[in-house]
């Protein structure tokens, strides 16, 4: 029985293996048939598209052919009744579906012996021809009601962007006043919503480039969305400051991701003019948000207190309603598809031909042409290149899990990040930066500039204004109307009344109060200095110990303090004066929108670029003249106008010159390179004002002509496909 079991364990055994040894000869020989068919695939698939290419049709042999085509690949083996087989393929026509199959069995064994420079150098064949053969598929799918859909759509978060850059001056007033901060503490919400954008425009940047454009965009906004509309809540200045850097983070992603999305379903010819159309929402986001202020801060009554704790000044309606641009664009955002074109980039053939499908049968339909077919059938995709991701063993917890996404995610973008300093693109992305950084510190320090000047001219002009009263002795009397801009010095105050009054910059120096009544009263501004109070009684007041400066009180009894910075805008025409000065400033940019539109594709990118920036340097000369605020806003205007042809050429430059694969990355970086560039132009000429205007012009000058100067090097992007 042993020695049975033990033939038959044998008999087994090499059964086994000479089942083996068939099949790996069987799989050898399969192997070499499938070479042996994709070779010979290959050449008669470069032939035909050599033949279709001298015929200038890319589509196939026309809609009959690749009907014939598709049913006699699609039906093989069973009649047009006959039920589909289960497994068959039954999405979108491909050409030459079952060959690309059979050939890619084999590659992938044959990709694994390829040097990754050589499986590069092939990627980047592919994209070269996807390039060409899509621009001819947009040209086919036209251009009409999907693309101003997609325009308005972007337009709302381009001008949420907008928003975001002027709510920040417009609200820092008043925030620093309802929050009490000292003047220390002041600079602090500018600068963080600017270091906010500068790295959420890298990161969300990168990111567009990994999952594609409209997913990142919708994270950006909705997170600048809930910051933004939870900062007009919160009270603590460190809370709000923390909800404005995220804000800013989110928002910071609008600009590489927007004009990355719609560049890719734009043709050639039509690129330049509505991109910079597009650039338009920019300046109607100012437009807005100087409007609004305009409306809504100065009215202090549209507030409300719950107790001393939680005050909701205008201020904070304002913030809600800046947040509204961006809630709109989110909504609206996800009613869009992808960007076809990241979609060809990743290998997702088939969502990116439904997308373009439904972008030709959308302008088709409202061209009254709803029975023009798409006639595209085969579209290339460039060869998918694995990355190795290195997993860690303890990856079993969540939390594990997401630390190893988000650490491969930003390891991802950052490689991304430096293949844009690798050639052909090497230099560009060096000449892109000198002009970005250039124009970004001569245009927002001059920004900066030139309300700080205006505001420094006022400051002058009320200070001449001021009243003196020396030596005043007033007894047994009752003051109860206002005091403004006045210096009362060496005065005596015996048992008066001040009742209902409103004190707004009024200084007593060196003065004595004996025996009187402060009831009812409101102050801004207003200090008493080495001051004397004896016997004197505040009730209901918001004079508070820091406004007694080296004051001496003597038994003083001191009702009812309102506690906090107050608010004020009642009779102060200031407020709406800078808000003006601001909705004119932004509205001086139209014209120089409408012009950079119409003739970016009829003089080129260069030549606006260069053109803008160098008489935008020539235009500081001017400055010398501003001595009054009328010529100082007329300045204002003037350059804004010059710039924004400068502004809206170069993003259309930027997207052109970098190929689909880094464009996001490309342009989040040198936006961030932009916001980095602001916060130093502000610094600078923020400390200059009400010192020189020589170092600020010349200053401004020389950095906007030198950049202009580098930004005639780039190559003309007028007559190229999008890569």
């Amino acid at each position: 029985m042993e020695d049975t079991y033990k033939d038959r364990t044998s008999l087994v055994k090499g059964a086994k293996d000479i089942a083996k040894e068939v099949k790996r000869q069987a799989v050898k020989k399969v192997n070499k048939a499938v070479d042996k068919a994709q070779d010979g695939y290959t050449q008669r698939s470069y032939s035909r598209f050599q033949d279709e290419e001298d015929d200038d049709d890319y589509y196939g042999h026309g809609v009959e052919a690749n009907d014939d085509e598709g049913s006699s690949e699609a039906t093989e083996g069973h009649d047009e009744d006959d039920e589909i087989y289960e497994g068959e393929y039954q999405g979108i026509p491909n050409m030459g579906q079952g060959k690309d199959n059979m050939a890619a069995l084999g590659q992938s064994m044959r990709d694994e012996y390829k040097d990754r420079r050589e499986l590069e150098t092939e990627r980047k064949a592919d994209e070269e021809e996807l390039a060409q053969q899509y621009e001819l598929i947009i040209q086919e799918c036209g251009h009409g009601r999907f693309q101003w859909a997609l325009f308005f759509v972007l337009g709302m978060a381009l001008m949420a962007d907008g928003v975001e850059v002027f709510v920040v001056g417009f609200v820092l007033p008043s925030a620093e006043t309802d929050m009490c901060i000292p003047n220390s503490g002041s600079g602090w919400l500018g600068n963080i919503v600017y270091l906010g954008m500068m790295v959420g425009a890298f990161f969300w940047g990168g990111l567009a480039d990994k999952v594609g454009r409209r997913q990142s965009l919708l994270i950006c906004m909705s997170v600048n969305g809930f910051f933004a509309f939870l900062s007009s809540f919160v009270q603590g200045y460190g809370f709000f400051l923390f909800c404005r850097l995220f804000s800013g983070f989110g928002i910071g992603g609008t600009m590489p991701t927007v004009f990355s999305y719609f560049s890719e379903v734009l043709a050639r010819e039509k690129r330049g003019e509505h991109l910079s159309w597009l650039c338009m929402f920019w300046m109607i986001g100012g437009i807005y948000a100087s409007a609004m202020a305009w409306a809504i801060i100065p009215h202090y009554g549209w507030s409300f207190s719950m107790g001393s704790a939680y005050q909701f000044h205008s201020w904070r309606v304002f913030v809600i309603v800046c947040a509204l641009p961006c809630v709109s664009s989110v909504v609206a955002l996800t009613f869009m598809p992808e960007s076809p074109r990241f979609l060809l980039e990743v290998g997702k053939h088939d969502e990116a031909w439904m997308i373009l499908k439904q972008i030709h049968d959308t302008n088709m339909r409202a061209r009254g042409q709803p029975e023009k077919v798409f006639t595209v059938t085969r579209i290339k995709t460039p060869k998918q290149i694995d990355e190795l991701i290195e997993i860690e063993s303890d990856t079993g917890t969540w939390y594990r899990r997401c630390f190893v996404r988000i650490r491969t995610e930003l390891y991802g973008i950052w490689l991304t990040f430096m293949r844009c300093f690798n050639y052909p693109v090497k230099d560009n992305t060096i000449k892109l930066t000198a002009v970005w950084f250039t124009l970004s510190f001569g245009y927002y320090g001059l920004s900066v500039w030139f309300p700080d000047v205006i505001k420094h001219l006022q400051s002058d002009e009320y200070a001449s204004r001021v009243k003196h009263f020396r030596n005043e002795e007033v007894s047994h009397f009752v003051f109860n109307f206002t005091l403004e801009n006045q210096i009362h010095s060496n005065g005596e105050y015996i048992n008066d009344r001040f009742i209902m009054m409103k004190f707004k910059s009024v200084t007593f120096e060196d003065s004595l109060f004996k025996n009187c009544v402060f009831e009812d009263i409101t102050s801004l501004n207003t200090y008493f200095r080495n001051c004397t109070f004896v016997n004197t009684t505040f009730y209901n007041t918001d004079l508070e110990q820091y406004k007694f400066v080296d004051s001496e009180l003597i038994n003083c009894t001191f009702f009812h303090v309102r506690t906090g910075c107050q608010i004020s805008f009642d009779d102060d025409y200031s407020a709406y004066w800078i808000y003006f000065v601001n909705f004119l400033g932004t509205l001086a940019v139209l014209p120089g929108n409408i012009v950079s539109a119409l003739l970016m594709d009829r003089i080129g990118r260069l030549t606006m670029l260069g053109g803008s920036m160098v008489l935008s340097g020539i235009s500081c000369f001017f400055l010398w003249f501003g001595t009054s605020e009328s010529m100082m806003i007329g300045m204002l205007c003037l350059y804004n106008g010059l710039t924004i042809s400068a502004w809206n050429s170069l993003d259309v430059i930027t997207v052109e010159l970098y190929p689909t694969d880094r464009r996001a990355t490309g342009f989040g970086f040198l936006n961030a390179l932009c916001k980095a560039a602001a916060v130093l132009g502000n610094l600078i000429f923020g400390s200059l004002v009400g010192i020189t205007k020589a170092i600020p012009i010349l200053l401004a000058s020389t950095v906007l002509v030198c950049g202009g100067l580098v930004g005639l090097r780039l190559p003309d992007t007028r007559t190229q496909v999008l890569m």
